[in-house]
């Protein structure tokens, strides 16, 4: 059975660090590597592909050569040997020669995609490369192969296990193998992405297809933490997380993970480790199918978020008033994150703008509406049993000098959240830590 290691770009972001994976990977145990490309890559072919898109050849060409030159001098560091080097500057002749010669061709969003696909193409064959340098056997899966998105844009779980694992059983003497994060096929045939946490949705979709024992998220932080960090003086790793509420604090601000990256593991109740490649010994964090009821795990925050009060005397008693309102959002495709009613309002929050003033013209036809821009969620997670108490409680008291524009509790039997304006969300992140932990 292979274990399924992801990881991200941070981890393989200098030759140093792409030779210290293997104090993490054990070749003479049964693994599966997921790459990302490395840290800064996929940023720098967004900017390639947009100076293709307008046009700026000339622009987009020196972007191209500054990368290339980037990776020359990653090359000459990470081999030792002339062959190693050979083997690298010829991946990179290929992938760079394709980058450049799409600059011919009319540049189209599906162009785009092969753009960004080149990162993970780069680094995984690197990688490969260098364990062959040091006589470690190890064999190349490319992703494209077997990771492929429906239609909808939805991973095919069946798909990729009937074609992964046949791949797998054509080495029963191996026992490490490599394959791309990120990257797919979608419905057509073409070269498409996973989109926002690609990475670690492909090593989740992976263990899901393999039934993986266990999947490893390797990153540069210790585990998801019971409060952010950045804002927090003293926080600490979560030792165990269930799969809920890992999705829950992944939703709301956790940025160690991606909130659709654990369901296919979820699904098929493999174990998903979240653990520092700058600290292997570190215990990090163990997301399962287990709980532990009556405990407060984490607190988390989503900034960016627009709250919509539709206020109308219609609403009393009306039949079918909210879902005229919701298919207002459905129409332009904006999710809805936070929902709390009363007898004559409904209250909601979003994150995505793009449709703003469209959805406002929409329910101005329901009556009045209010919006309040600048806010944040935060959110606290943990196991909220209907028969425990005194959670909510405890919540309130450590923000009662904060104003609170709305409140959710009940949705989840694992979050509580509410809205508070952006200027409010430091002082709320402390007050919570400091009354749920210290």
């Amino acid at each position: 059975m292979l274990k399924v290691l992801k990881f991200g770009g941070t981890s393989v972001g200098s030759p140093d660090r792409m030779k210290k994976l293997l104090n993490i990977i054990r070749p003479d145990e049964s693994q599966l590597i997921v790459l990302s490309a490395v840290a800064g890559t996929t940023n720098k072919l967004v900017s390639i592909s947009t100076l293709f898109l307008t046009g700026e050849k000339e622009q987009a060409a020196r972007a191209i050569q500054q990368l290339r030159n980037e990776y020359d001098t990653f090359v000459d560091e990470l081999f030792e040997s002339e062959s190693g080097k050979s083997k690298g500057k010829s991946t990179l002749d290929y992938h760079f020669g394709l980058i450049n010669s799409l600059a011919n061709d009319l540049f189209t969003p599906k162009e785009e995609k092969m753009v960004l696909a080149q990162g993970e193409l780069i680094s995984t064959n690197l990688f490969h490369y260098y364990l062959e340098e040091l006589g470690v056997n190890s064999v190349l899966l490319p992703a494209l192969d077997f990771m492929k998105v429906d239609e909808d844009h939805e991973p095919m779980v069946e798909f990729i296990a009937e074609q992964l694992k046949p791949m797998i059983a054509a080495h029963p003497a191996v026992k490490l193998f490599i394959t791309q994060g990120y990257i797919c096929r979608n419905a057509y045939g073409e070269i498409d992405n996973l989109r926002r946490g690609g990475s670690d949705y492909t090593a989740s979709l992976i263990g899901a297809a393999i039934r993986s024992p266990e999947v490893q998220i390797w990153t540069d932080i210790d585990g998801m933490h019971n409060n952010d960090p950045r804002i927090v003086k003293g926080t600490k790793p979560i030792a165990q997380l269930s799969f809920d509420e890992a999705a829950e604090l992944a939703y709301f601000g956790a940025k160690i993970l991606h909130p659709q990256s654990v369901f296919p593991a979820q699904k098929y109740k493999i174990p998903v480790r979240l653990l520092n490649t700058m600290e292997p010994d570190a215990p990090g964090t163990l997301i399962s199918t287990a709980s532990e009821p009556g405990k407060i795990k984490s607190i988390a925050a989503k900034d960016g978020i627009t709250a919509i009060k539709v206020q109308s005397s219609r609403m009393l008693l009306a039949y079918g008033f909210l879902r005229r309102v919701f298919e207002v959002f459905e129409r332009y495709k904006t999710p809805i994150d936070m929902i709390t009613t009363s007898e004559v309002a409904v209250s909601l929050t979003i994150d995505d703008t793009l449709h703003l003033e469209d959805i406002l013209k929409e329910l101005n036809h329901f009556g009045t509406v209010e919006v309040d821009k600048d806010q944040t969620i935060v959110c606290v997670v943990g196991d909220f049993g209907a028969d425990k108490h005194g959670f909510a409680s405890r919540v309130f008291e450590a923000l009662k000098h904060i104003p609170i524009r709305m409140i959710s509790y009940g949705g989840s039997s694992y979050n509580i959240s509410l809205l508070v304006k952006n200027d409010d969300k430091v002082e709320a992140l402390r007050s919570l830590h400091n009354r749920l932990f210290e």
